[in-house]
């Protein structure tokens, strides 16, 4: 069983991602009993850092560094691999993140190590961590041990629930001196071109539109649905395509893969290459108006009509209960 497990936490906008304290209750089951390092790399984060000792971090570390601002390869790996010969930990576990994807690769590599990636649960096998993972798009699942070594792990983000933050918890926040150079990429900038709003990897509720809404101007109805509900907005790849939304709201086997409590399928087929990204969603609700449709032989709950006669009348319902 593990002593030690470092947890490298991740920041969008000022504010911590919500996978990043899933990563430590995941760190908790694998050492119970044993010291969680919750870890973070940014410039100007330590004054944010003492926020994961309120789920469950032993101690907090951070590598405050001006050319940390923005993430860069070789500059995020230098910084952690520094926190990582520091606390020879027995595990590093992050979020399935863009971010957490690629550095937790770099840093197993360098290790050594094997790295088990989107893992959606823990068990323990005596002092083995054994993690389940989804494998051929999500229509089946492994699990694998590793056994040798530093275990590293990405958490995907909705699967793992973070334990319930206890604000009256606190430390000292322990900063780490490292030599940031080298770099072969420096970000001067960084530009959106997406709407702001619930972060769609970890939204609860996700409210999906694909080609059956016809124009852009149709697929702006799923913005009204998805905040009454406190959601955010996907798209399949076909509405993407016809250029109805941004392709950083596509969910599918080449967009990204959501585990939402609730996912609301408008207007969509149901194509496998877009269940892939869906399928492991707690509750489904489908609406199209083809009874046939693909979408409804996953789906918790369907209604098969005209989504502009009832996606309307759904919307309308929903004020009348959400507050």
């Amino acid at each position: 069983m593990a002593n030690k497990v470092v947890v490298i936490g991740e920041m969008r906008d000022g504010e911590f991602r919500n996978v990043s304290f899933e990563a430590i209750a995941a760190a908790k089951q694998i050492a119970p009993d044993g010291e969680i390092v919750g870890a973070l790399l940014g410039s100007g984060v330590k004054d944010r850092a003492d926020q994961l000792f309120h789920y469950g971090a032993s101690r907090v570390v951070v590598v405050d560094h001006d050319k940390l601002k923005n993430y860069t390869p070789e500059g995020y790996t230098q910084a952690a691999m520094a926190l990582v010969d520091q606390e020879e930990p027995d595990a590093v576990i992050m979020g399935h993140t863009s971010l957490g994807r690629d550095l937790s690769a770099k840093l197993a590599a360098r290790m050594e190590a094997g790295l088990v990636s989107d893992a959606v649960g823990i068990e323990m096998d005596g002092e083995d961590p054994v993690f389940t993972r989804p494998i051929y798009s999500g229509k089946a699942f492994e699990k694998v041990k590793s056994k040798d070594g530093v275990v590293f792990a990405t958490i995907r983000p909705n699967n793992i629930p973070a334990q319930e933050a206890d604000t009256s918890k606190s430390g000292s926040v322990e900063t780490v001196d490292v030599a940031i150079a080298d770099l072969q990429t420096i970000i001067k900038d960084v530009v959106k071109n997406t709407a702001t709003g619930v972060d769609l990897s970890e939204a609860s509720v996700i409210v999906a539109g694909g080609r059956g809404l016809k124009s852009e101007e149709n697929f702006k109805m799923l913005d009204e649905l998805a905040d009454l509900l406190g959601g955010a907005v996907g798209a399949s790849r076909g509405a993407c395509d016809a250029e109805y939304c941004d392709y950083a709201l596509q969910i599918g086997q080449t967009g990204k893969v959501v585990t939402p409590d609730l996912y609301i399928a408008v207007g969509l087929s149901g194509a496998i290459q877009h269940v892939a990204g869906m399928s492991n969603s707690k509750v489904i609700v489908a609406l199209n108006k083809d009874p046939e449709a693909e979408i409804f032989q996953m789906a918790d709950y369907g209604i098969v009509g005209d989504l502009f006669d009832t996606l309307p009348k759904l919307i309308e319902e929903f004020k009348k209960v959400v507050v």
